[in-house]
């Protein structure tokens, strides 16, 4: 249990170099951890998030990584992402071009 203790204590010593070097900007994990601006800033400063708040900050800044899957299981989802493409279940790559292009052509002549 001491050791949890120090790893927390160490966190929050930290926590302004932690949030530094995340590839996330500041103002989304302002905004994910609910906590005010200015409130967030000054918890920063004088190192003082709850247990709670640097676990919602961590779990924001934390890289997702994916399960641990197989090389099966990852080749039965592609599989099955093809079936459901073959299957009428997406869209495809030119569909969504030539969507985008159609809303940027009426944009453009609405501007005019």
């Amino acid at each position: 249990m001491i050791a949890e203790i120090e790893k927390y204590i160490e966190i929050q010593n930290s926590i302004d170099e932690i949030l530094k070097n995340s590839p996330f900007k500041m103002s989304y994990i302002i905004e994910e951890s609910g906590i005010k601006k200015p409130t967030f800033f000054k918890k920063l400063k004088e190192k003082r998030f709850t247990p709670e708040e640097l676990l919602i900050i961590s779990k924001t800044i934390e890289l997702r990584q994916w399960r641990n899957e197989t090389k099966e299981e990852i080749l039965e989802s592609l599989k099955q992402t093809e079936q459901d493409f073959e299957n009428g279940k997406g869209i495809s790559g030119e569909v969504i071009l030539e969507d985008m292009k159609k809303r940027i052509e009426k944009k453009t002549e609405d501007i005019k």
